[in-house]
């Protein structure tokens, strides 16, 4: 019998790709013992404004330059998909490659937005999570809503390996070397 496939899924705007998303991804892949780290970028944001985001195809052609790595796939699943929300993304996920194990990925400054995704309690309860130690956000989204709702659910990331095969609600908290880089600074022209 043949092992289900590991995948992590790092969704976002990708506006634009950047240093960060790569950085996590490798990690994702090593730490979680992953097989893969799908990119899923979205259309659009519920929580930004549009006008904000560069033109579609310009985020995808920039997620794929930069992924660079034959384990990180970059997807337009969203948009071929029609979700809007993270839940109906993972459940269209679920339902298409209902063989695969997924974890999603995010950074600790998603941690602390997640309270204002819809559903996002569904969320925890759908996929396991792993979050990733950012500058200046660790300490406000491990004392965070979510952190708190699910603390009991919270995994040692010494046994962070064993993520995609637990039972939802399941997380953990992955300390590393952090990236500074930052899609907002880019936008300003900072690093």
């Amino acid at each position: 019998m043949f092992a289900k496939p590991r995948i992590g899924l790092l969704g976002g705007s990708f506006n634009p790709a950047h240093e960060g998303h790569l950085h996590i991804s490798l990690m994702a892949l090593q730490r979680l013992g992953l097989d893969e780290v799908w990119w899923l970028v979205s259309p659009s944001n519920p929580l930004k404004e549009d006008r904000d985001l560069a033109p579609y195809d310009s985020r995808l052609d920039g997620a794929r330059a930069m992924a660079r790595h034959p384990r990180i796939k970059v997807s337009d699943f969203e948009a071929r998909a029609g979700t809007r929300y993270t839940i109906h993304t993972l459940r269209s996920l679920m339902r298409r490659f209902g063989g695969v194990r997924f974890v999603w990925i995010a950074g600790a400054d998603i941690l602390t937005q997640m309270p204002l995704w819809r559903d996002w309690k569904v969320i925890f309860q759908t996929v396991p999570i792993a979050i990733f130690d950012r500058p200046t956000y660790s300490l406000k989204a491990l004392s965070g809503l979510a952190a708190q709702r699910f603390g009991r659910c919270r995994l040692s990331p010494r046994h962070a390996a064993k993520l995609a095969e637990q039972t939802p609600p399941a997380w953990t908290f992955i300390h590393g070397r952090r990236n500074p880089a930052s899609a907002t600074k880019l936008r300003e022209g900072g690093a």
